[in-house]
C-alpha cells in the first residue's frame, strides 16, 4: 500500500512541476497566437497561428504583438523606433530621410494595379501628431498597407503594450515557415 502511495506521490509531483513549468513558459518566454485577420497580408494569413517571443527588444521590421487600444491583441510590423521620423513619399519608406526598402512588400506592390500601396504621410499627420516616433513608443504597419488599422490610425505603441516578436509560422501544417 505505501509503495502505491509512494509512486501517485511521485506522478502527482512530477505532474504539478510539468504544470508549473508550461505557466512559466508561456507567461514569461513564449506564447502561441492566431492571426486575426488580413492586415498582415500577403506575409501572414488569417488563421496562422505562431509564436510570440517575449524576450527581447523589438528592432526594426520585426514583426510584432501588443496590446491595442480596442482591448484586442494586434500583430504588426515595427517601422519606427523612438527619437524616428518616419514618412512615406511615393510608395517608398523614409525613415530619418533616408529611403528603406520592403522587400516583404516587393510580390503585393507587383500585383496593385492602381495607385500606390502605401498612401504618402508623415507622423505629423498621423495620431502620434509630432515629427519623431516619441520615446518609449514604436510606430507600427500592416503589410496589407491599404486594410491596415495600424499607428497610422491608432498611434505609436508604448512598449509597455508590445506582448512580444514572433516570425515562426507553426500551423497550418502545409505552411510552416520562418517569415521576415
Amino acid at each position: 500500500m505505501t509503495k502505491e502511495k509512494n509512486e501517485l506521490w511521485e506522478w502527482t509531483k512530477a505532474l504539478l512541476i510539468a504544470i508549473g513549468l508550461a505557466a512559466i513558459i508561456r507567461y514569461f518566454l513564449f506564447a502561441p497566437i492566431v492571426v486575426d485577420g488580413y492586415s498582415m497580408m500577403p506575409t501572414l494569413h488569417n488563421g496562422d497561428r505562431m509564436i510570440v517571443n517575449k524576450l527581447g527588444k523589438p528592432q526594426r521590421f520585426d514583426i510584432i504583438v501588443f496590446h491595442a487600444p480596442e482591448q484586442k491583441d494586434y500583430i504588426k510590423r515595427v517601422i519606427g523606433l523612438p527619437g524616428d521620423t518616419v514618412e512615406y513619399r511615393d510608395d517608398t519608406l523614409y525613415i530619418n530621410g533616408k529611403p528603406y526598402a520592403e522587400p516583404y512588400l516587393d510580390a503585393y506592390k507587383s500585383q496593385i494595379v492602381e495607385g500606390p500601396l502605401t498612401e504618402d504621410f508623415t507622423l505629423e499627420e498621423t495620431p502620434v501628431g509630432q515629427k519623431t516616433v516619441p520615446e518609449g513608443e514604436l510606430f507600427v504597419m500592416g503589410d496589407n498597407r491599404r486594410s491596415s488599422k495600424d499607428s497610422r490610425h491608432i498611434g505609436s505603441i508604448p512598449l509597455e503594450k508590445v506582448i512580444g516578436d514572433t516570425n515562426i509560422v507553426y500551423w497550418p501544417f502545409k505552411d510552416i515557415r520562418y517569415v521576415k
